[in-house]
């Protein structure tokens, strides 16, 4: 089965610092959007904005119940966009727009 996504975008996505904190925070299991959007300090609609490629592509999955958003991270499908060799020049990309973000 062949997966229709931008590998690259994935990465700028997963390495953006907000929603890089966003992934940290559903590391540890699912959680509702209001909880994510207070972590980082955004609206729940920018949270769900930044993830929406990510969601759309099943690295994470949002279920809604009594009208909050529920996300949850795919761990197994993230972290194989990292290892993939293919990728590891995107990889290194990312981790230098990341270190040009911070300096």
């Amino acid at each position: 089965m062949s997966e229709s996504f931008d590998r690259e975008k994935i990465v700028d996505c997963m390495f953006d610092p907000v929603t890089s904190s966003i992934l940290a925070e559903l590391e540890d299991g699912e959680k509702e959007c209001s909880f994510l959007a207070k972590q980082s300090e955004i609206s729940e609609s920018e949270v769900l904005e930044r993830l929406s490629y990510l969601i759309e592509h099943g690295f994470i999955s949002q279920n809604s119940n009594e009208g909050k958003h529920v996300l949850s991270a795919n761990s197994e499908k993230l972290s194989s966009i990292i290892e993939n060799s293919d990728n590891f020049d995107a990889t290194i990309n990312g981790l230098e727009k990341m270190d040009s973000y911070l300096n």
